[in-house]
């Protein structure tokens, strides 16, 4: 049964396992906010994406079926359905972009101005997976930018 939650508190990875089976962050998740693995949710299919909680976290959880009788039940829940469904594409987008369009240092400058908690929380491992580079590689970036 594939469900979606809502964490009041605490702060989520999400990874996948790499060709070599080693484990690569694909997201960092804060409190506030909605995660699911969504492709896995909406077609009620098994995931590749796996969801770890890094801290003590609180969730509230709903399941498919049971946000689908929600939708069918109310308008009010479709819309609200329809503009998580566009944050969540909108926050797809940008995670390609930045992929894409950014090197390791201009990722953890990013990290460090949007979400700076994360540092702290996650290990130097999930970070960098996260910035698609090894641990040395992370070090000196994080040594150019104290300099």
């Amino acid at each position: 049964m594939s469900r979606s939650g809502f964490y009041k508190k605490g702060t989520l990875r999400t990874y996948y396992l790499n060709e070599k089976s080693e484990e690569v962050t694909s997201c960092f998740c804060t409190e506030n906010n909605l995660t699911t693995t969504y492709k896995s949710f909406v077609t009620q299919q098994p995931s590749e994406l796996s969801i770890q909680a890094i801290e003590d976290t609180e969730l509230l959880v709903i399941d498919y079926r049971d946000l689908q009788n929600l939708y069918q039940k109310s308008s009010v829940w479709q819309n609200i359905g329809r503009i998580i469904a566009e944050r969540q594409y909108m926050v797809m987008e940008q995670y390609a972009s930045v992929l894409c369009n950014e090197t390791a240092k201009e990722k953890y400058l990013r990290l460090l101005k949007e979400e700076p908690s994360i540092l702290n929380k996650a290990s130097v491992n999930d970070i960098a997976s996260y910035l698609g580079v090894t641990r040395r590689t992370l070090s000196r970036i994080r040594k150019e930018i104290t300099q």
